[in-house]
């Protein structure tokens, strides 16, 4: 078994309205709706999944939104930012575009040599858009609503908080094949074996600091990578040597999963890459209909009769003309 972790294959977080959710990923940042489902384990509320044009693995950030969730509070023990790739340069052109469309943003950071802006969604779930060189060799997506030389290119990485770091980071390197890269104060930088979106982790010391508590605005769990069902199963006898409790394999649809702790807290999934959001939908039609998997199919009219209506056609923030 390759013992790498290539990088990360999703963040699913929670939200509360679904029609707010919808509105500032496709419109503002500009992602698209590759998936319109329901979560399998809850049928009553949506999954919504966003991500590039074709919705590839180190793109995808999904949604649990339940209308009326209550909000979390970002602590010790979760994903507590997830970041994306902007090209260089394009930060100004952000702020402009997040100002116009009334969302929060914060300061400019620099970290690690790169420049950051801190963005809040609707539920105050913290995202970043980071300024890389590497987001020039990635494709955007050039149908969207953001012209493409300034359109995010999949995941930066993402951020963890831990009250103890060490078995956290023993996990990441020892186990998952994460090599610690540079560290700043209580930040340390992880990377994966690929160099694509998604390869890095940040784990921050949060010394003396409160344990998470979930809800909307807060990540769910974090999914890494791994090529195929062979791999998933290797990783999953891996894992539980190690003496973690591994969950088994899940049938996604989309993808088959595997889910444990990290020792922090954190909930880590391992994810196949294949088969794909076209395995029954067309490239050209992602995201524009309600998909139920097989075992749900005989419930459609009355899962359907219990979601909340959804538009999904919307009047994005074009380019000034």
């Amino acid at each position: 078994m390759d013992r790498q972790i290539p990088g990360i294959h999703h963040v699913t977080a929670i939200a509360s309205d679904p029609q707010r959710n919808v509105t500032f990923y496709t419109d503002v940042l500009g992602l698209r709706l590759v998936k319109l489902t329901v979560n399998f384990d809850d049928p009553g509320t949506y999954h919504l999944y966003y991500g590039d044009e074709q919705g590839q693995p180190g793109s995808i950030l999904t949604f649990f939104p339940w209308p009326g969730a209550r909000r979390g509070r970002r602590g010790a023990g979760q994903v507590a930012a997830t970041s994306f790739l902007v090209p260089e340069g394009t930060l100004d052109y952000w702020e402009e575009r997040l100002q116009r469309a009334g969302a929060s943003f914060g300061q400019r950071q620099s970290r690690f040599g790169q420049d950051v802006l801190p963005v809040l969604d609707p539920d105050a779930l913290q995202l970043e858009l980071v300024a890389h060189p590497a987001a020039a060799g990635i494709d955007p997506w050039r149908d969207g609503p953001v012209a493409p030389e300034n359109a995010i290119r999949g995941f930066h990485g993402a951020t963890m908080w831990e009250l103890d770091p060490e078995p956290t980071v023993d996990l990441l390197t020892r186990t998952m094949g994460f090599e610690l890269e540079a560290e700043e104060g209580p930040r340390f930088r992880f990377r994966a074996a690929s160099t694509g979106p998604g390869s890095v982790i940040d784990v921050v010391h949060l010394a003396n600091g409160e344990a998470g508590r979930g809800g909307a605005g807060t990540v769910h769990h974090i999914a890494y990578r791994t090529h195929d069902d062979a791999q998933q199963l290797a990783w999953r006898q891996e894992l539980m040597g190690r003496g973690l409790h591994v969950t088994p394999v899940m049938d996604r649809q989309y993808f088959r999963s595997i889910y444990y702790r990290e020792p922090g807290g954190v909930l880590f999934e391992i994810a196949t890459d294949p088969p794909g959001f076209t395995r029954d939908e067309s490239l050209a039609e992602l995201g524009t209909h309600l998909k139920l998997p097989p075992w749900l199919e005989p419930r459609r009219a009355g899962i359907e009769a219990a979601l909340p209506e959804l538009r999904l056609s919307q009047i994005a923030l074009h380019e000034p003309a």
